[in-house]
């Protein structure tokens, strides 16, 4: 289960602030509700641009998926902007397999994903 969400803050060069999220363990039915709760408070509190680093998550369920895609819709209702990366090698057939993959902007490294959003980050 995830006993541990990582949370991190950057502003990027054209002065948006990016949150980013590192869960670690499983993303699940019984971890799911509290990850979505989370992705709700950064989203309406902190920023409304959130990368979702899933490096550190083996396993991922529909209610996982499910969880992500209410993150991303949340975002998107905001004008916002929501990436995942770093998808561990495991939880990466879920998302081929479900075609996500070609739903949400997955990048390879918390590195691209934040320079997707401006060019460049300044942490």
């Amino acid at each position: 289960m995830i006993y541990y969400i990582d949370q991190k803050t950057y502003t990027t060069q054209n002065g948006n602030t990016v949150t980013v999220l590192t869960p670690t363990g499983r993303l699940d039915i019984t971890t799911a509700w509290q990850f979505r709760l989370k992705l709700q408070e950064c989203i309406s509190k902190l920023s409304r641009h959130l990368v979702v680093n899933l490096g550190q998550v083996n396993f991922i369920d529909s209610s996982g998926l499910t969880s992500l895609v209410a993150g991303m819709r949340d975002a998107d209702k905001v004008k916002g902007s929501f990436r995942i990366c770093n998808v561990h090698p495991e939880a990466k057939l879920v998302f081929e397999v479900t075609m996500m993959d070609t739903v949400f902007e997955i990048f390879e490294t918390e590195e691209e994903a934040l320079e997707s959003e401006s060019g460049s980050i300044a942490s």
